[in-house]
C-alpha cells in the first residue's frame, strides 16, 4: 500500500469511527507501529487529526449555518473577547486609516480604543455610534443594513469600500482553521470582508479560541491572509501552533 493511499485510509477510519488506537490501524492496514505513528504524526501536524496516546481522535467541528443577532452574541466568551479586543487596540496608531468589521469582539475592540487621531471606516452601525461618541473621525459605506449582525452589506458597500485603501483593519469571523479559512455564513456579508480584507495592509482577524472548532458556509480569506488575534488555545491542534500567524492573548 502507498504512503497517499495508506493516510486516506487512516483519516477514513478515524472520521468514521471518531478514535481509533494505534493496534487497530496496525492490524486493518498491515502495517508496522512505527509507520502509523510516523503518519498519525504527519496527520496531526496537517491539522487532519488529532494524534493521543496510543492512537487518534477526529477533529469535531461544529458547522455554522446562520448567523446568530449582534445581542445573542454578546453573553459569549466576553472575557475572551475583552482581552483580544484591548491588545487589537494597541495596534492603532494616529496616522492610520482603519476598517473595522462588524461583530462583538470587534465592539470589544472599539470600547478598548484611545487613538482618536486616526480615521475610522465601518460597515458597522453600532461601531460607528461608538466611535462618534469618542470623538473619532469616522466613515460608513452605503449599502443594505443588513438586521441580524446590524451592519452594512450589498454591491453598494463593496464598490465603496473598493475605493479605499487601509493601512490596518479587524475582522470577526465565525469559523477559522488552516483547511477552510475564515468562514462566515452569509454572501453578502462575505463579500464585505474580502473586499475590505484585500485592500488593507496589515490585517487582523479578532476572534475567541472556540471559533478554531467552526466552520461556516463561506471562505472569506485564506488562513494565512492574515494575522489571527485569540484567547489562549491551551487544546490547539499542532497545525494551528505551526502556522505561524497567531498571537494569543491571556485574560486581564
Amino acid at each position: 500500500m502507498i504512503a497517499e493511499e495508506r493516510l486516506i485510509r487512516i483519516l477514513s477510519m478515524v472520521n468514521q469511527r471518531g478514535t481509533v488506537t494505534v493496534p487497530q490501524l496496525m492490524e486493518e492496514l498491515g502495517t508496522s507501529e512505527s509507520t502509523i505513528r510516523r503518519d498519525l504524526a504527519k496527520l496531526d501536524k496537517q491539522g487532519r487529526l488529532i494524534k493521543v496516546h496510543g492512537g487518534a481522535t477526529r477533529i469535531r467541528h461544529d458547522y455554522v449555518m446562520l448567523d446568530q443577532s449582534f445581542a445573542g452574541r454578546q453573553a459569549l466568551y466576553m472575557d475572551e473577547k475583552r482581552a483580544i479586543g484591548a491588545y487589537a487596540a494597541t495596534l492603532i496608531e494616529p496616522d492610520d486609516f482603519v476598517f473595522i468589521d462588524g461583530g462583538t469582539t470587534t465592539a470589544c475592540l472599539v470600547d478598548a480604543l484611545t487613538e482618536t487621531h486616526a480615521t475610522y471606516l465601518t460597515n458597522s452601525l453600532p461601531h460607528a455610534q461608538r466611535l462618534l461618541a469618542k470623538g473619532c473621525h469616522t466613515l460608513l459605506p452605503g449599502g443594505e443594513l443588513k438586521p441580524a449582525t446590524e451592519v452594512l452589506v450589498g454591491a453598494e458597500t463593496v464598490n465603496a469600500i473598493r475605493r479605499y485603501h487601509f493601512t490596518v483593519g479587524f475582522w470577526g469571523t465565525n469559523g477559522a482553521g488552516p483547511e477552510s479559512g475564515f468562514t462566515t455564513p452569509e454572501f453578502s456579508e462575505a463579500a464585505v470582508k474580502q473586499i475590505s480584507l484585500e485592500h488593507t495592509v496589515r490585517p487582523y482577524v479578532v476572534c475567541d479560541s472556540s471559533k478554531f472548532t467552526k466552520t461556516s458556509l463561506i471562505t472569506f480569506a485564506d488562513f494565512m491572509d492574515a494575522t489571527v488575534i485569540t484567547d489562549h488555545m491551551e487544546d490547539a491542534a499542532n497545525a494551528l501552533r505551526m502556522a505561524g500567524n497567531i498571537v494569543e492573548v491571556e485574560e486581564a
